[in-house]
């Protein structure tokens, strides 16, 4: 077992957010410089369903690949992290923890409950108010899953078999819009 007692072939909502909710990424090179840090230290334990990242905090519907080595992905999570938080210490001239210390990693045990996940995840920069229309916020998988983009980093066609998404590209942007709660809906249209 890992330190996030993660288990072969399961599901999983991982989440970290700036320490004290601070910002963590603070510039378009930022966010990239960490899609290329997740990249390379989890893709090799995990499949990427889905994410977003945000101002203060990220967001990843995963899976555990069937051979992952357990503790060699919560020492790769913890090299993502710190290197990318040495990166930002550099470039902002701070001091001090980035990240909160812990890494959420919560099993989804039904399709229905991932299925919100990744709807939700999708979801958190309207429910933010970051911005007023999904498809405007691009540091998330929504433009790959919409058709907008051909990102690489996510496994669509898993998703779609595991949590039954439609295969249209405008079909999973509805779907994803029609599953926004009534509240946020209320001031966004």
């Amino acid at each position: 077992m890992s330190a996030l007692n993660l288990q072969p072939e399961k599901l999983y909502h991982l989440y970290n957010r700036g320490n004290n909710r601070e910002t963590v990424f603070h510039t378009p090179e930022n966010y990239r410089y960490f899609l290329t840090k997740l990249r390379r230290h989890l893709t090799p334990h995990l499949r990427i369903l889905a994410w977003c990242l945000m101002p203060n905090h990220f967001h990843l519907l995963v899976q555990v690949r069937e051979a992952a080595d357990l503790a060699r992905c919560s020492t790769d999570l913890r090299l993502l992290l710190s290197s990318y938080t040495r990166a930002i210490q550099k470039e902002q001239g701070r001091t001090g923890s980035l990240f909160q210390q812990h890494t959420k990693a919560k099993e989804l045990s039904t399709e229905q409950y991932a299925f919100m996940c990744f709807c939700y995840i999708h979801q958190n920069p309207l429910r933010a108010g970051l911005i007023r229309d999904i498809s405007q916020w691009v540091w998330s998988s929504y433009p790959d899953y919409a058709g907008l983009r051909g990102g690489t980093l996510c496994h669509k066609e898993l998703a779609t078999a595991l949590l039954d998404l439609p295969t249209d590209a405008e079909q999973i942007a509805l779907l994803i819009k029609q599953t926004m709660p009534a509240d946020v809906k209320d001031w966004l249209f």
